[in-house]
This record gives structure tokens, C-alpha cells and sequence, in this order.
């Protein structure tokens, strides 16, 4: 075998222009396919990952019980939050726990009655990791000593007909299922440029709601994670700390968004071998090219005593050697493509309005390094290259040797 690998290995480069165009050709594939990968993270976390952000965090912990009345809402005042948001804080990918108290219910002004998510939030706190707080657009942010105020969507806000400094009235169900009714003041009006996601949650200070809905701490501790996909390790570390509580991530308290997230990634995981497939066309047009190129030296070999199906594994092994050449190339112009754009970003900002979800969006997006998928990515070229030089070693197998010797 080691005869054969030198072989191969001085037939690659013999022809050196030729091999140089189809390492270059599938090493270009695998880099962008990398970058591809990488600037599909970088969509994620910046269109799913905001989204995470504004729909109530990467982590929610509730008491024990909730899950099974999830669909209602309860009000189930966690026993020791402030240890839960120790326990949270205390993993490096954490960028936030934050405490929350959410319930359902109605706004009303002149034009009728809305229903709505009311969530009491610590402001401060999050304004770091929320983009609801970075977005106020009229008036201001909550504040944690705020009573009576309340901050509202754009969507909402127009349907309603309100605007900053008028009163609205909310409605909404308290800890022992009575309905708690309060006159409030838009203090604020954030704007995502997502009309739907506006209309469906009003904020309130967690202190403003503890009074309203006679809940003593809070219902639910929101942890902000770094980027998406972290949220196993950081629920699996918490755990064993905290019995009696029920931490769950975000895909199940939002399904739709965890299906959206699998969907967009096994569309781009087919669309990505329909490229590779295509780059392995072209060098098994190549190879095929170099076959007739080396016709008499497969005579020579086949005249020497070389069976077909040892020329055949010669020609194989060049592929497959041809192959990992291209991975090894493809990885480095990858990871320097990938490591330069991490560094500078890409500003997708002029497109945030070319469709809803883009709105969110927040300036410059940045690729991961795009090896999340890498072994995949490296084995399918890898294995395609060799694929691809299966017709041309059982071409130059089936060559008879006198008549390849006589070949022009």
C-alpha cells in the first residue's frame, strides 16, 4: 500500500496546474460553505437570537408546576429567586438573570380593548441584554421606581390611539385569580418595526406588579445567554443546585421559533450538498481529462503487471488524496475568510427594512467561525472527490495495455 500512496502522491503533482484548479476548486467550496455556515450563525443570533431576547430570554425558570398550566399563565411566585439568579450568573455564557413577573391580560383607552402579555421587568437590568429598553424611540425607558407608568409598542400604541403622557386603563389577573384594575401612563413607546410583536406585550415595573398582583417576589427568572445554542450546558449546570424548580429553554416555552430555527437549518444543510455535488461534477470532469491524458501510462503500468483493479485503487487514491488536499486548503482560506470578518462585521442595517423579521436586525452582523459543521462539510467534499474518481479508476482499469501503449 505504501508503494501506491507514494504513487498517487507524485501523480497528483505531476500535473501541477491541473491539480492546483481542482484543489482550488474544492478547497473555494468547503471556504465558502464555511463562511456560509458562519454568516448563517451570525443571521441567527442576530435575527432569532434578538428575537429570543424580546419574547423573554434563552432560559425561563418557573416553580414547580407551572409547565402543566402553562397555557393559562399562573402566577407562581418562585421560592428563592435571588439563589436561582446566582446559580445563573455564576456560568461564564450568562449575560444576564433578570426577575419577571407575566400574566394576561387588557389595555383599553378610547378605542377600545386590547389583550395583551403584561410583564413586569427589573428596567435596569435589562436594558443590557433586551432590545425592547434599547428601542424606546418616544419618551423614555421604565425605571425600577416607577408606579403608574407603562411602556408600550408602536403597533400598540397606534392602534390605540395614544401617545406618550396619555393614561390608559390595565386590566389584569392577580395571584388569587381576582382582576386587578389600574389607570397608567405611557411613559414610553419602544419601536422594532414589527407592528405584530408591539401589539402583544405591555412592561410594567416588577415592583409596580408585585403591588398590582399581590405576588411577594417573582413568577419567572429570565437568563440571557451569550448566543443561542448554549442553553443545554447552562440548564444542565443549574440543575443539580436548584431542586423544585423547572428550567426550561426557549424552545419550550416557544415552539414555533424552535421549529423555525430546525427548519432554516436542514433547508441550508441540503442546499449546501447541491453545491459540493456540483464542485464534485467538475472534478470528476477533470480527472476524467487526466485519464486520457495518461492513457500510455496506463498502458506502461498494466505492461509492467499491474492489475486493473490495482490502477484502478491508484487512480482512486489520487482522488481521495486530491480530496483531502482541497479540505486542508478549504479549511485555512475558511477560518482566515471567517476570523477577518468576525473582527469587522457586515452591516446589514440599510436591510432591516426589506422584510419584518429583519427589523430585528441591530446594525453589523458577525459570522461565527463557521466550524460548527465542518466535520460534515470536510467529509462530504472528502467523500465526493473520492466518488468522483470512481468513473475515471474504472476507466483506466478496463484499459488493455497494448492498446493503450498504441494510444496517440
Amino acid at each position: 500500500m505504501t508503494l501506491y500512496l507514494r504513487l498517487a502522491w507524485r501523480n497528483v503533482w505531476r500535473h501541477k496546474r491541473r491539480t492546483i484548479i481542482i484543489v482550488l476548486a474544492m478547497s473555494m467550496t468547503l471556504a465558502l460553505m464555511m463562511f456560509y455556515d458562519g454568516l448563517m450563525n451570525g443571521f441567527t443570533d442576530a435575527i432569532y437570537g434578538n428575537a429570543v431576547k424580546v419574547l423573554g430570554g434563552n432560559i425561563q425558570v418557573h416553580a414547580e408546576g407551572y409547565r402543566a398550566q402553562a397555557n393559562s399563565n399562573p402566577l407562581f411566585p418562585l421560592a428563592d429567586p435571588q439563589a436561582v439568579i446566582k446559580a445563573a450568573e455564576s456560568n461564564p455564557l450568562t449575560l444576564a438573570a433578570t426577575q419577571r413577573i407575566s400574566t394576561g391580560g387588557l389595555v383599553t383607552s378610547r378605542e377600545g380593548a386590547f389583550a395583551v402579555g403584561i410583564t413586569g421587568i427589573e428596567p435596569e437590568k435589562e436594558m443590557k441584554v433586551n432590545i425592547i429598553g434599547q428601542n424606546v424611540k418616544e419618551g423614555r425607558n421604565l425605571a425600577s421606581d416607577d408606579l403608574d407608568n407603562i411602556l408600550i409598542g408602536k403597533g400598540l400604541a397606534d392602534a390605540m390611539g395614544v401617545k406618550v403622557g396619555d393614561r390608559v386603563t390595565l386590566v389584569g389577573r392577580s395571584q388569587h385569580e381576582q382582576m386587578r384594575q389600574r389607570t397608567m401612563t405611557v411613559i414610553g413607546i419602544f419601536d422594532l418595526g414589527m407592528a405584530d410583536i408591539e401589539k402583544q406585550t405591555v412592561y410594567i415595573s416588577l415592583g409596580e406588579a408585585q403591588v398590582l398582583y399581590d405576588v411577594s417576589s417573582c413568577t419567572e427568572v429570565s437568563i440571557f445567554l451569550q448566543r443561542l445554542g448554549q442553553e443545554s450546558s447552562v440548564i444542565e449546570g443549574m440543575k443539580p443546585g436548584l431542586p423544585g424548580y423547572e428550567i426550561e429553554s426557549f424552545q419550550a416555552n416557544y415552539p414555533d421559533l424552535a421549529s423555525a430555527i430546525n427548519t432554516k437549518g436542514g433547508v441550508m444543510d441540503v442546499f449546501s450538498v447541491i453545491i459540493i455535488a456540483i464542485a464534485g461534477v467538475g472534478i470528476l470532469n477533470l480527472l476524467l481529462m487526466a485519464i486520457y491524458e495518461r492513457t500510455r501510462e496506463i498502458g506502461v503500468l498494466g505492461a509492467m503487471g499491474l492489475k486493473p483493479n490495482q490502477i484502478s485503487l491508484l487512480f482512486i487514491l489520487e482522488g481521495i488524496m486530491i480530496g483531502l488536499v482541497g479540505v486542508v486548503v478549504g479549511i485555512v482560506f475558511g477560518l482566515a475568510l471567517n476570523g477577518y470578518l468576525i473582527s469587522v462585521g457586515l452591516d446589514f442595517g440599510s436591510m432591516s427594512t426589506a422584510t419584518s423579521y429583519m427589523a430585528l436586525i441591530q446594525g453589523r452582523v458577525y459570522p461565527t467561525w463557521g466550524v460548527e459543521k465542518l466535520l460534515m462539510r470536510a467529509s462530504t467534499i472528502a467523500i465526493i472527490s473520492a466518488l468522483a474518481a470512481l468513473i475515471p479508476a474504472f476507466e483506466a482499469g478496463r484499459r488493455e495495455p497494448a492498446e493503450a501503449l498504441h494510444f496517440v
